[in-house]
């Protein structure tokens, strides 16, 4: 629970109001119409013949689950068609981490072995955030540029069961720290454990050697920027099982 802390990450239609209207009349009227034949017993009595419009709305009742299954079916087909667009992300030469990778979740987890080291990292999916223009001189109508990057959570576990955990932003090209803790096995998530400071508030320069003790462990930019494809290409797959999911559930 508290490594998702760390970490943070269709379209119905409904009848018109004119559809409705239309079927509750007609469903007045055969109520009425029924209850008038009870009422005259002495008039000759004649098979009840549903109208044409009373077959009709009893026909489209489920139109909204159909309509639904459509819609899903067409953004399914969509994203078949970017999926096939996209290009296989491959590992690059060299790279550091085993990937695990599970369908139907929206994290993978790296590990690897370092010297006496087990390091193991939790990469969320892609968040994207708009840029605001800045300046009296930009144009309303110009669309916000977008900025990607992804939570981490770094563990670095040594034989005595201790280990330090860093919850990382990585943006194109750079990795922010965001918090730092130690954790040891017999820590109890009821119990407050002192954390230590927020990151932001440490000497910089203890900051930046951090930061080389991250990257020395393999979370470097390289990384980081493949993980950002990586992690993109994922998102498509998961939706694209989600979408079929929610079909096959609604059919």
């Amino acid at each position: 629970m508290a490594m998702y802390t760390v970490l943070r990450r269709a379209t119905a239609a409904v009848i018109p109001l004119a559809a409705r209207r239309t079927v509750a009349s007609s469903s007045s009227r055969t109520f009425h119409s029924a209850l008038s034949v009870k009422l005259l017993p002495h008039q000759e009595m004649t098979p009840f013949v549903p109208s044409r419009s009373f077959a009709n709305a009893v026909a489209n009742k489920s139109s909204p689950d159909a309509n639904l299954v459509q819609v899903l079916q067409s953004e399914i087909n969509c994203a078949l068609e970017d999926e096939q667009a996209t290009e296989q992300v491959e590992i690059p030469v060299g790279f550091p981490f085993e990937i695990e990778d599970n369908a139907g979740e929206r994290t993978i987890q790296l590990k690897r072995q370092y010297e006496d080291e087990v390091i193991t990292v939790k990469v969320d999916i892609p968040n994207i955030t708009p840029e605001e223009n800045e300046g009296d001189d930009a144009d309303d109508n110009e669309k916000n540029d977008t900025e990607s990057s992804i939570p981490l959570v770094v563990t670095v576990f040594k034989g005595n069961g201790v280990s330090l955990e860093f919850g990382l932003t990585a943006f194109p090209d750079e990795v922010s720290i965001d918090s730092l803790s130690i954790k040891k096995p017999d820590d109890s998530e009821d119990e407050l454990v002192y954390e230590g400071p927020e990151f932001t508030d440490l000497d910089e320069n203890l900051q930046k050697a951090f930061l080389k003790y991250l990257e020395i462990r393999g979370i470097t930019a390289g990384t980081t920027n493949f993980l950002q494809e990586y992690m993109f290409n994922k998102d498509s797959k998961e939706y694209l099982l989600w979408l079929k999911k929610v079909k096959s559930f609604v059919e």
